[in-house]
């Protein structure tokens, strides 16, 4: 797994909603959807409370992501927004 991948939530009241993977740790994964979890205060979620989605939407927005470059929460809205594009 590695930051840019997409998750959907499994438990809670967001259960279903699809977030990108901004960072993470042992425990847990932080998320951003960039409309209602915004970059500058990212969803927290125990692992068990996700599923991975092996897929990295955007490569060039997950290199900024992990190099720390800047990105905006309409960018991982569009990315969000177009793998369920793709999806259907």
């Amino acid at each position: 797994m590695e930051i840019g991948m997409l998750a959907i939530s499994r438990a809670g009241h967001d259960c279903g909603q699809t977030y990108m993977i901004i960072a993470f740790d042992n425990e847990y994964a932080y998320l951003a959807d960039g409309k209602i979890k915004f970059l500058e205060k990212p969803k927290k979620k125990r692992w068990k409370h996700i599923q991975i989605i092996k897929k990295v939407s955007d490569q060039e927005l997950a290199e900024r992501l992990k190099t720390g470059q800047n990105v905006t929460n309409v960018e991982v809205k569009h990315a969000i927004r177009q793998y369920a594009k793709d999806k259907i």
